[in-house]
């Protein structure tokens, strides 16, 4: 029963994210300078805590080392990011997985912040913009984005 749970959980999330953008407006911008949410865009579902329990262990291992990359970062990161990033979902790098995070790093920081930004489909996976999350500002998706790449430095 929890493996059906999980895999809805999965899958809902995916199909979330996958379809998002679909039907989007532009975004307007707030008074703080961040995107506002308008039109059919919802921000991603918080995770159920289940699932945040099931995380990988090394995702909440890997934590701790990241700490240095700046409080913001890790706000966001468990505000949204780890939704995806501590389970791999949508082909989402793994948080502190080197393997995965060595050729996107070997990218360059503009790179990963403008795919964070903008969004990105590749070979592995697809990120939405702004993970979904279009209230976060630019300056906060590129402080997750740097607290996630330290951890897996």
């Amino acid at each position: 029963m929890k493996i059906c749970v999980r895999m809805l959980w999965i899958v809902g999330v995916t199909a979330t994210l996958t379809l998002g953008g679909c039907g989007k407006e532009e975004a307007a911008t707030t008074e703080s300078g961040g995107a506002a949410l308008t039109g059919s865009v919802a921000p991603a579902p918080e995770a159920p805590a289940a699932a945040v329990a099931a995380a990988p262990e090394a995702a909440v291992a890997a934590a701790p080392a990241a700490a240095g990359a700046g409080d913001r970062g890790k706000q966001v990161y468990d505000q949204a990011c780890h939704v995806c990033h501590a389970a791999g979902i949508a082909g989402a790098p793994g948080f502190g997985d080197k393997a995965a995070w060595e050729p996107r790093i070997a990218q360059g920081m503009d790179v990963l912040h403008a795919h964070s930004i903008q969004g990105f489909t590749g070979k592995t996976g697809s990120m939405p913009p702004k993970g979904g999350r279009l209230d976060f500002s630019d300056a906060d998706v590129e402080a997750a984005v740097d607290y996630m790449v330290e951890a897996a430095r």
